[in-house]
C-alpha cells in the first residue's frame, strides 16, 4: 500500500466526533443499517454483530459522525481501509 501524505485531525476534533459515533451506535437508524447484514465495500453478507461503524471519510482526516458518512463495513475491510479515503484504497477499486 502507498503512503497517502495528510494532516491529522486535531485530537479535540477526533474525541468529539468518537463520542458521537458512541451516540449515533445506540440509534435505531444505525440497528436498522447493521439489521441489513451487508458490508458496504465488499458487499458480502454477515451477521450484524460483525460489522461495524466505518467513517467514509475517516474522522483523523477531518471526517464527521453523520449519517452520510457512515457505512456498516466488515471488520476486515475496516482494517484494510484504515484511514483512507475509498478512491485512495485499492481493495475497493
Amino acid at each position: 500500500m502507498e503512503d497517502t501524505y495528510f494532516v491529522p485531525a486535531d485530537a479535540e476534533h477526533v474525541a468529539r466526533e468518537k463520542n458521537k459515533a458512541k451516540e449515533l451506535r445506540r440509534s435505531q437508524w444505525w440497528k436498522r443499517r447493521r439489521a441489513a447484514g451487508q458490508c458496504h465495500y465488499c458487499q458480502q453478507s454477515f451477521s450484524p454483530n460483525e460489522l461495524t461503524m466505518d467513517h467514509v471519510v475517516p474522522l483523523i482526516r477531518g471526517g464527521y459522525t453523520t449519517k452520510s458518512n457512515v457505512v456498516p463495513c466488515c471488520k476486515h475491510c475496516n482494517s484494510q481501509k484504515q484511514h483512507l479515503l475509498p478512491v485512495e484504497w485499492a481493495a475497493y477499486l
